[in-house]
């Protein structure tokens, strides 16, 4: 072939790829997830609702196969998240899971519509019911499974693979970063919009005409965001896999423990190999940390660590770059650890605050009740607007004090999410100490199931409220730190760490419920059938106690946290390290410059 035909040839290539991601991509990548999340909420958020009205299951019961089905779908996206990073990519980690997802949603519509899929309907009056059989929760665990399993591809990819089309195409426009900030609020934004039509429209069919049309709704949006979603294949940015990233981790211990006798050397001995990481750091290197450093002995170059060929025995010998790689992952643990109290405290909102808001008066009209899930509405609202008004008023004015693009760094923006998130479990509480205490003044600590207290369901406002605006700060304030902390060939599986944050905080619900409802068995259980009996305010109370030991614990970590120090390389191919500074950065002799990641 001639060199003008060479030629011609790349610059169709460079021109095609030169129409790859940036915004354009977005419609496809955020419609797929949005109708992921009208699916899981709005079967999710009513769920204790389909299993104690329609299968007749016991509130404990019902509100532990809730925790534990959440915790098994914000558990499979770890997996996930591994398999996207180590061979199948973004893209096709999606497409599948979301294929998945699709069948688990149509198992679930056949087994809320199909009648010998539950127990016949409870009698007018009758105290007991007739519970599912084990054959129908059967075909329901096997439903839920399979979007679970869904959610693993979807969940830590989606929010990945978008900032991915904005990242590349910000540094081919302008050679610099896109405002990652920016684009997790738009992420969170579209989330909560799903939400929010989840726990109006989608309950709202629920109660009101039918499970089968309840579920069939968000089934057919998700098929058509499948679709759509793969219609855009040939507008995505789609970075290849850079190996198991568990293997990478697994071969710096390994050759780390066998050097463990060997003095370190100065830093600058230490073995590196841009061309050997090319694959795993495109937008830069992770230059060396004094932190952790046995890890460092990974990278001594001795006899024999090295092939006659020059390339070095992976499993006795790491560069600097992978060996930061694990250091990076073990600093973001205890932070990370951190986010699955907060889980557990907001866990009962789709539980019990959802029974709660079934005993109280829910008239909006003489013809209209609010569903009770519905309530979920007062977080969704408060996320939406604390979200609009953070990115559009509130990152501007901090900015002037800061200096920060963002305002104030990741960080700050969780801890001050953590904070909010106790007042709105005191608001449940004392809310809570008002409505039975209603119900005792009314005669009706012992009335039947669907008897309404002369009190307004709107009295559980503020804690809904105060959730949102707490979930704003915690859940992009974390997100934002897990990808901006994790090493680039390790997104996908950081972005995973976030959901299994949400999984192991689920899990951690159902001990602390277990726990609760054993222990007050013999002074006055807690945790009742009957919430008029029970004593949840003291539930509540308890969580808010684990809440403030949490929140020291975070401030701990935050105090001693190291940022990763990487060295990007821009579009022109010139080095530019940052050196923990915000506004701009420090040349060295070479004209490198370096950054800390602050954030």
């Amino acid at each position: 072939m001639s060199e003008d035909g060479r030629g011609g040839a790349k610059d169709v290539a460079e021109k095609k790829k030169a129409k790859q991601g940036g915004f354009r991509t977005m419609p496809f990548i955020l419609a797929n997830d949005f109708c992921d999340r009208l699916a899981t909420v709005g079967f999710g958020s009513n769920l204790i609702t389909y299993l104690t009205l329609q299968l007749h299951l016991p509130l404990v019961e019902a509100s532990n196969i809730l925790t534990n089905y959440h915790g098994t779908t914000n558990l499979t996206p770890l997996v996930g998240g591994l398999i996207a990073d180590s061979f199948a990519g973004r893209f096709w980690t999606i497409t599948v899971g979301s294929i998945i997802y699709q069948l688990g949603m149509v198992c679930l519509t056949l087994s809320a519509a199909l009648p010998s899929l539950r127990p016949p309907p409870c009698a007018k009056h009758a105290v007991e019911c007739q519970r599912a059989s084990t054959y129908q929760i059967a075909v329901l665990y096997l439903s839920l499974l399979a979007t679970s399993i869904g959610s693993g591809g979807t969940r830590p990819c989606n929010m990945a693979f978008g900032a991915d089309q904005l990242e590349l195409d910000a540094r081919k426009r302008r050679g610099g970063k896109a405002p990652m900030w920016s684009f997790f609020n738009l992420y969170f934004f579209g989330i909560e919009l799903a939400k929010l039509m989840a726990v109006t429209v989608v309950v709202y069919i629920q109660e009101n005409v039918g499970w089968g049309w309840g579920l069939g709704v968000p089934t057919i949006a998700m098929f058509v965001a499948v679709i759509g979603f793969v219609s855009g294949y040939s507008l995505y940015v789609r970075m290849p896999p850079g190996g198991s990233p568990l293997v990478r981790l697994a071969q710096v211990a390994a050759a780390a423990f066998k050097k463990r006798k060997a003095v370190l050397p100065d830093p600058d001995l230490l073995y590196d190999d841009k061309v050997l990481d090319a694959g795993i750091s495109t937008t830069g290197r992770l230059l060396h940390t004094d932190q952790l450093k046995f890890f460092d002995k990974a990278a001594i170059v001795m006899e024999g660590d090295v092939l006659p060929s020059g390339e070095p025995k992976l499993w006795r010998l790491s560069t600097v770059h992978r060996v930061e790689e694990i250091k990076s992952i073990v600093r973001m643990l205890p932070i990370w650890a951190a986010g699955i109290l907060m889980v557990t405290a907001s866990s009962h909102n789709s539980s019990f605050a959802i029974q709660q808001a079934r005993t109280m008066d829910r008239d909006i009209t003489p013809s209209f009740k609010i569903p009770p899930a519905s309530m979920l509405i007062f977080n969704n609202l408060a996320m939406l607007v604390t979200l609009a008004f953070y990115d559009r008023v509130l990152v501007r004015v901090l900015r002037r004090f800061t200096g920060r693009p963002n305002g104030i760094t990741h960080l700050q923006r969780t801890g001050v999410g953590m904070t909010i998130a106790m007042l709105g479990n005191v608001a449940a509480a004392a809310v809570e100490k008002r409505r039975r205490s209603v119900a005792a003044a009314s005669g009706m600590l012992d009335a039947p199931k669907g008897a309404m207290l002369p009190i307004s369901v709107f009295w559980l406002v503020p804690q809904y409220a105060i959730h949102g605006v707490a979930n704003a700060f915690m859940d992009v304030g974390r997100m934002e730190f897990l990808y901006d902390q994790a090493p680039e060939s390790m997104r996908s599986t950081a972005a995973a760490l976030y959901w299994l944050t949400i999984s192991a905080g689920s899990y951690l619900g159902t001990v602390l419920v277990t726990i609760v409802h054993e222990k007050t068995r013999g002074s006055g259980q807690w945790l009742q059938d009957n919430l008029n009996r029970g004593k949840l305010d003291n539930y509540y109370w308890l969580v808010v106690g684990l809440e403030g030991l949490n929140l020291i614990y975070f401030f701990v970590c935050v105090k001693y946290y190291t940022f990763k120090p990487l060295e990007t390389v821009g579009c022109d191919e010139e080095v530019e390290p940052y050196d923990g500074n915000a506004n701009g950065t420090n040349k060295d002799k070479k004209g490198a410059s370096f950054n800390s990641r602050t954030s």
